[in-house]
């Protein structure tokens, strides 16, 4: 805990944003840090609450109410040693995760939540500027090889606590560089890409092998790992994006979150995008209300959109939650992220008809709003609301309503792994094996789309899981 009385006595304190007029002006990180002496004001927070429920809330179940305290008392580098015992990249999550532990944090209840989200950033800032976080190389190599398919947070997870058990590890991923979403998704505004290098740079030095430009099951094919390698894990994300298919669907203009979004993020790496889908002087519609249409439109608004207006099916949430009714749970609530208060215009309960256009690009779409009403079992259901029809400006128009599965052709049909009733992956979280022998899965392709930190969980508990497999036993934790 921290100080008995600091959450009496303190008041959360959150770290401050450049202007939006200003940070959209580039494409860098924008939060002004707390300083340390903040910081450990915010630790001191931290109450003899008997149930850390921050715990369960976080799925690496991080060791919070410790570093708090930790923190609080100015051992920083114990706070880190703490941070570090559940989660192997807290840089990444510090920035992107949504932080469920601070919705169950139990001063959430009838209070402000300890700002845990933003100790843990700071915690791993000042590691690294200190020098603290160094490789843990291996004493002992196991002469075991094992192959991680996919460099996300999940694959990078399940690589670097391998690599520490003494296994040869080769990480195999498709694209140029390696990060997977985190490289190619997450725009660098809200994540820069120099955290995943210097985490590379420290797992090169533990063993890990990285190959590039290796799409496993079409450049290379999958019985070959097989063959070489005495486990096989696929981490690779759920990338089938949920199409719409209405009227005027196959006009120029039209396209998925995923093929914008990366491409800005190579520009920004000083790579050269041939006819790069731009939003420049265009009437931008971004359909879906999660955090990748929330991408769509921060780019946007960066790349100079003439107007951005985000769409999203289900009713507009409550500006608060029912706290007694949801706690400790995330709440379904209304949320503005930092790009959405750079300037979008919002709108709910809204399905898209029809794309129009002429010269065979989008010019406009149709629209009609929705009345959302709970039936009989409990369960929402949609109705249109007639004569509510009407249309919108729309130059580019950014699908941005999630992903159903993992792409089946190429590496997963070739493997002939089974996969349960949402097309995912089908493994369970005990030994985290497919139905094809020593053939393991982990993160978003086994668990359907989901957030940093849950693959960052998988990542390590598959690990462990193939630590297991191979050795008959395992020091690693879950």
């Amino acid at each position: 805990m921290g100080k008995i009385t600091g959450f009496m006595e303190i008041e959360r304190q959150e770290p401050q944003s450049q202007p939006p007029a200003e940070r959209i002006r580039s494409y860098h990180e924008f939060t002004l840090p707390l300083t340390e002496a903040e910081v450990s004001r915010q630790g001191a927070r931290c109450m003899d609450c008997g149930i850390p429920f921050c715990q369960t809330g976080c799925p690496v179940n991080n060791i919070i109410p410790d570093w708090n305290d930790l923190v609080y008392r100015g051992y920083w580098k114990e706070a880190l040693d703490s941070l570090h015992s559940t989660n192997n990249f807290p840089e990444f999550t510090g920035r992107i995760c949504p932080a469920p532990c601070e919705a169950a944090c139990v001063l959430n209840i009838n209070n402000d939540a300890v700002t845990i989200k933003n100790i843990e950033h700071t915690i791993i800032d000042k590691g690294w500027e200190e020098g603290w976080v160094a490789p843990q190389i291996a004493p002992v190599k196991t002469g075991k090889r094992v192959a991680v398919v996919g460099s996300g947070p999940s694959g990078l997870a399940a690589a670097q606590q391998l690599a520490r058990a003494g296994h040869a590890v080769v990480l195999f991923e498709k694209n140029d560089r390696i990060g997977g979403l985190l490289r190619y998704g997450i725009p660098d505004f809200k994540m820069e890409k120099h955290l995943i290098d210097r985490r590379m740079h420290q797992m090169q030095a533990e063993g890990v092998e990285f190959r590039t430009g290796q799409h496993v099951g079409v450049t290379l094919q999958a019985q070959a790992l097989l063959a070489e390698f005495d486990a096989l894990v696929l981490t690779g994300g759920s990338e089938h994006p949920r199409d719409l298919p209405v009227p005027g669907r196959e006009l120029a203009g039209v396209h998925f979150a995923m093929s914008f979004l990366p491409q800005q993020n190579r520009r920004n790496a000083g790579d050269d995008v041939p006819d790069q889908i731009m939003a420049t002087g265009k009437h931008v519609v971004v359909i879906g209300g999660g955090d990748t249409g929330s991408d769509c439109v921060g780019t946007s608004i960066r790349q100079g959109a003439a107007s951005v207006t985000q769409f999203e099916l289900m009713p507009r949430p409550p500006e608060k939650e029912n706290k007694p009714l949801v706690w400790p749970n995330y709440p379904m609530k209304l949320r503005t992220s930092s790009s959405q208060e750079e300037g979008c215009n919002r709108d709910w309960s809204v399905a898209t008809k029809a794309f129009k256009g002429s010269d065979g690009r989008v010019e406009k779409l149709s629209a009609i709003r929705l009345e959302w009403k709970k039936g009989a079992d409990g369960q929402m259901t949609m109705a249109e609301i007639p004569g509510s029809e009407f249309e919108i400006k729309a130059d580019l128009v950014l699908l941005a309503m999630g992903y159903l599965h993992p792409v089946h052709a190429g590496l997963l049909e070739q493997l002939g792994v089974a996969f349960d009733n949402r097309g995912n992956v089908q493994a369970n979280t005990d030994q985290y094996q497919t139905s094809v022998p020593k053939v393991f899965a982990a993160g978003d392709m086994r668990r359907g789309q989901s957030l940093v930190v849950w693959a960052i969980r998988e990542g390590r508990q598959v690990a462990r899981a193939v630590d297991e497999f191979l050795m008959g036993r395992s020091d690693l934790p879950r």
